[in-house]
């Protein structure tokens, strides 16, 4: 098992695996493959690299790998944007992935929101897992683990053919992989007004074992006041009314205190960060992305946040359930919130897992 993950404990042992790359270049990851298409400048002098004008309401194949095998790393990038007015590229494009000749995948997200980039925009993120570095180099670190094989697509939901999308995913083949491998699982939701006193589902509907690794969450908040005061829970092998780990509010949750507040002049200013488990990169009130010389660019606030439970796994036997509260403070002490919640849940658990409820259409993935 110590051979599957790599770590800098391990670096120096050899590794029993052969090392490939896919990209547009070399779809299939065939061995002396790489680089072989012509540009201007010649033969194998960067001649293709990347899928160009994906037209609108099609599905790609960016990978179909057999198995057995590791993704180790994913990069991508791509324009967030085709006109002014078309700039939700990031929630228009859904990526997928199925592991062993699925049907139903066990990843599904806007490409954004996977790589903790929600609201259609990107940010700089500084994580183990997940690093996303101007402008848009989206970055997964997730080891993804397969048997038999590996199937990731991308499916354009824009209006306007995608011009360039440049993306590279790096894996190994290996001869076997340990009986207690789990297969790596992500699932994007949203409530664009949450219900007053009911609490927001981030995870439900996993059955079988395994173990949860991480949470993005991006809000919008609707009303005005303190929002964070929500208490993240997980309810874990049967639990029902009450869970077994209860957290103590939306803040702490991703590892801040007293609402992140620095004074400026006067002014209570929330504070942005990165650390390697948890951060909150994202806070705008703005639309970054459009001018216009009649409409201001007065948004929502938006912020968004992650967490992952590498150092401190949520682990599960039988099923698990994932949900947040919104309840704010005022003035007036506590009190109950309806905000637009949306969310990312990552885990990692043997399959089969149970399938999916459909995906929002597009213009409900879109941001206020």
């Amino acid at each position: 098992m110590n051979d599957l993950y790599g770590s800098l404990g391990n670096l120096a042992i050899l590794k029993n695996r052969k090392s490939r790359a896919i990209n547009a270049e070399n779809p299939t990851g065939e061995k002396g493959k790489g680089g072989m298409a012509a540009s201007n400048l010649g033969h194998s002098r960067k001649g293709s690299p990347c899928l160009r004008d994906i037209p609108s309401g099609t599905t790609v194949t960016l990978a179909d790998i057999k198995g057995p095998g590791i993704i180790n790393h994913i990069w991508i990038t791509v324009t967030n944007k085709t006109t002014e007015a078309d700039c939700f590229v990031l929630s228009d494009l859904i990526i997928r992935m199925y592991w062993d000749d699925e049907e139903v995948p066990s990843v599904e997200s806007p490409l954004g929101d996977l790589f903790c980039c929600g609201f259609a925009r990107e940010c700089t993120v500084n994580s183990i897992p997940i690093a996303v570095i101007p402008n848009r180099g989206l970055n997964s670190y997730f080891q993804m683990p397969f048997k038999k094989r590996a199937r990731i697509t991308l499916e354009n939901q824009h209006p306007n053919k995608i011009p360039a999308f440049f993306y590279q995913i790096d894996y190994c083949i290996v001869d076997d992989l340990p009986k207690d491998t789990a297969y790596f699982h992500a699932q994007w939701r949203r409530e664009r007004f949450t219900t007053i006193g009911k609490d927001y589902v981030i995870l439900d509907n996993v059955k079988g074992r395994g173990h949860y690794v991480g949470t993005y969450l991006a809000l919008t908040t609707l009303e005005r006041y303190w929002w964070g005061e929500g208490e993240v829970k997980f309810y874990i092998d049967g639990d029902i009314e009450y869970p077994t780990i209860c957290g103590t509010g939306t803040e702490d949750y991703f590892g801040g205190s007293w609402s992140f507040a620095k004074q400026i002049n006067g002014k209570t200013v929330e504070q942005n960060y990165n650390t390697a488990y948890m951060g909150y990169p994202y806070y705008s009130s703005h639309d970054e992305l459009i001018h216009n010389d009649y409409h201001n660019d007065d948004c929502l606030p938006m912020r968004g946040f992650y967490r992952w439970h590498i150092q401190d796994p949520i682990c599960f036997e039988e099923d698990l359930r994932v949900t947040i509260q919104q309840i704010g403070v005022g003035h007036g002490g506590l009190f109950e919130r309806q905000d637009d919640v949306a969310s990312v849940a990552y885990w990692y658990q043997s399959e089969p897992h149970t399938p999916f409820s459909p995906i929002l259409s597009r213009e409900y993935r879109h941001p206020r």
